[in-house]
């Protein structure tokens, strides 16, 4: 059986109209009775409820019309949590088959996750006052800069005048030349690379070994570097050259290993010149400079550079 419940002084206002409890066992704000007992610091069998409700009673009386209606609903969700909890461990602990008693126990379960919500924003209204209060000594500034700050902007100076903006905005309105399309890569000249074979052995023939650079630094476009390169390939193919590169992108170095005869000259395929294939209606499948892909007139050794659909559709 509970002991005799111990008698409770007269509730006081504490700073601003904070009621207060003061029991023989506990002294302080009414909320922090409730955090004890919910932390099993301090027995709820053990303090006097109806006194405590008494003496809010009071003390609201005592305010007069200036009591507070928000501290007057904090106590209520304390109290009846209180109460709440005093009557469970009061009664006896059983299985429960009234459907009655079991909505009170949902109602207290309900009424101690109330109060875990009300802690929750009880802590969170503290640390926003607690923000508000240091923001409130900032203050902004209200003059202007120090004159040693405001020696070290520089001074605006504006190097143009209203005839150069009166030019610049002209210059801007006007409309924009059309872009001009070229179409001289489409019909470049052929280049073989059975000749540009010939051109790099006698080059590496007479030098040794040389870059890539420099076997390539006479050709007049592009399709003649691309020619020379696959002539390397093939040079390579018949062990007449060796290649080196020592970083990935870097310079391709070119060293002759074929016969120092010149009458020797290592086999170049026409792989890359032979005449296009013709399609199912006897037409060529690709023209390169507005011609065939095919040998051009008067060289029927040749081979080009220029590319051509392979079996797959794919461009060589």
């Amino acid at each position: 059986q509970p002991g005799p419940e111990p008698a409770a002084s007269p509730g006081q206002q504490d700073g601003a109209s904070r009621f207060t409890v003061r029991l023989v066992n506990f002294e302080g704000p009414f909320d922090l009775l409730l955090q004890l007992i919910s932390k099993h610091k301090l027995d709820v069998t053990e303090v006097a409820l109806s006194k405590v409700t008494n003496e809010f009673m009071a003390y609201i009386h005592a305010m007069g019309p200036d009591w507070d209606l928000d501290q007057t609903t904090e106590f209520l969700v304390v109290a009846a949590t209180l109460l709440d909890l005093k009557a469970a461990r009061l009664l006896p602990s059983a299985e429960v088959e009234d459907e009655a008693d079991l909505a009170l126990l949902e109602a207290r379960d309900l009424l101690f996750a109330r109060l875990l919500q009300y802690r929750a924003y009880k802590q969170i209204a503290a640390i926003f006052a607690e923000r508000l209060e240091r923001e409130a000594l900032r203050h902004p500034r209200t003059v202007g800069l120090e004159p040693q700050h405001a020696e070290l902007l520089p001074e605006v100076v504006l190097s143009i005048g209203p005839e150069r903006f009166a030019q610049l905005a002209v210059k801007a309105m006007q409309p924009k030349p059309r872009p001009q399309v070229y179409v001289d890569h489409i019909h470049a000249p052929l280049v073989s690379v059975r000749e540009q074979a010939e051109h790099v052995i006698a080059l590496l023939r007479e030098l040794g070994a040389a870059s890539f650079l420099e076997l390539t630094r006479d050709a007049p476009d592009t399709l003649t570097v691309v020619a020379r390169f696959l002539a390397l390939l093939e040079l390579y193919r018949e062990k007449a050259v060796t290649l080196d590169q020592e970083e990935a992108l870097g310079d391709l170095q070119v060293r002759w290993t074929g016969a120092a005869d010149e009458a020797d000259v290592p086999l170049v395929t026409d792989e890359f010149d032979r005449p296009p294939e013709t399609g199912t209606e006897g037409q060529p499948n690709g023209t390169a400079g507005g011609r065939p892909n095919g040998n051009p007139a008067g060289n029927p050794g040749a081979r080009s550079a220029a590319p051509r659909p392979t079996e797959n559709g794919d461009q060589r």
